[in-house]
């Protein structure tokens, strides 16, 4: 695919230039913005695959419920011989 120039009004390169790191350049600031939109979405399609699937599968769910109640913070105890 091509690369493709995308021109801001000043307003928006303004914001754009307040809202960028110190050094950053704007278009890697608005590239910056765009691959963490893109992630987010894709964290959300699978977020929602993933409760689609557990709602398909009661016993994942189950299973799930009770790993996430197990006291990860406490130190596990070792059993005696």
């Amino acid at each position: 695919m091509p690369a493709t120039t995308i021109k801001l009004e000043s307003d928006l390169a303004q914001k754009a230039s307040d809202l960028k790191q110190e050094g950053q350049s704007i278009s890697a600031f608005v590239r910056s913005l765009i691959e963490r939109e893109h992630r987010s979405r894709r964290l959300q399609e699978s977020a929602q695959a993933y409760e689609h699937f557990l709602r398909d599968h009661p016993e994942e769910r189950e299973a799930m419920e009770v790993w996430e109640s197990a006291p990860l913070n406490e130190t596990p105890k070792l059993k005696q011989p």
